[in-house]
């Protein structure tokens, strides 16, 4: 038998939904248990166009995914289906930025057939990669977000190893990221967004860190000054986090570029992040 939920409550990585996993020690919840759950969690969860999240069995003639989610608050949740179980707990702990992002699906369909522009864009894609496999990394050291988004591995995983722990969180967005943690293998990848906080935002406890991040990240979807674009998002080795693996207690690790590659020279990507926020 597979480990039930609350056996990943622990591992690393998995923080923002830990206590909602301690929940599940049987097995995975039904569409009406994670509906349930969502009420008590995050009450006020809604879709782009304001309709309260419920979770639902796929009906036989769903349609396009986002634009059902639009219309009605209803999140398609296959039974017995690790991706889409971490995936009902994502909208329970990133209500506001997983309706942020649900909005901004449809309004840019909407735009590009206005426009008679084929396909779904480079927004609609960028966004379904991070709700696949985002992260947020927050830090009160503007060194380490710099680091990493350099792909500067070994000195911010290693050399600076005690000063990342101490300054910097890593917040899974990506439920396609915890589905894949639960056995995590060599390459496991996510996309970063990086932020730089200032030093009261880690006495914050952790419930109140996730929904302020939470509030942050879909204010910063929906900024009409910063539009998001896919070269928002910086890869990121999860097995280089301390504590995701055991072969990582040794600096040779760090140098494997199969895994950790050097950074492609590209003017136009976005390295670092801004000023504290």
């Amino acid at each position: 038998m597979p480990p039930a939920p609350a056996a990943f409550a622990a591992a690393p990585l998995f923080e923002p939904i830990a206590g909602l996993l301690s929940g599940f020690p049987d097995g995975l919840p039904t569409a009406d248990q994670l509906t349930a759950l969502i009420g008590q969690t995050a009450p006020a969860a809604c879709s782009g166009s304001g309709r309260p999240i419920r979770f639902i069995l796929p009906p036989a003639d769903l349609p396009a995914y986002e634009q059902h989610i639009d219309a009605t608050g209803e999140v398609p949740t296959r039974a017995d289906d690790w991706h889409d179980f971490f995936n009902a707990l994502a909208w329970c702990v990133w209500p506001h930025t997983k309706s942020a992002c649900n909005g901004l699906h449809l309004r840019e369909q909407a735009a590009r057939a206005a426009a008679g522009l084929p396909g779904r864009g480079p927004l609609r894609d960028a966004l379904t990669q991070f709700d696949e496999c985002g992260i947020v990394v927050v830090s009160t050291d503007p060194d380490i977000p710099a680091l990493l988004a350099a792909h500067e591995w070994e000195e911010a995983f290693w050399n600076r190893r005690a000063q990342l722990l101490a300054s910097t969180r890593f917040l899974i967005f990506g439920h396609g990221s915890w589905d894949q943690l639960r056995q995590p293998f060599f390459g496991l990848c996510a996309k970063a967004i990086y932020r730089q906080v200032d030093a009261a935002w880690l006495t914050l406890p952790a419930p109140a860190r996730q929904r302020e991040t939470d509030a942050w990240l879909a204010a910063r979807f929906t900024d009409p000054l910063c539009a998001f674009a896919n070269a928002d998002l910086s890869p990121l080795p999860l097995l280089g986090i301390p504590g995701v693996t055991p072969d990582s207690e040794v600096p040779d690790y760090y140098r494997d570029t199969r895994q950790f590659r050097p950074r492609r020279l590209n003017p136009k990507k976005i390295a670092a992040p801004g000023p504290a926020t």
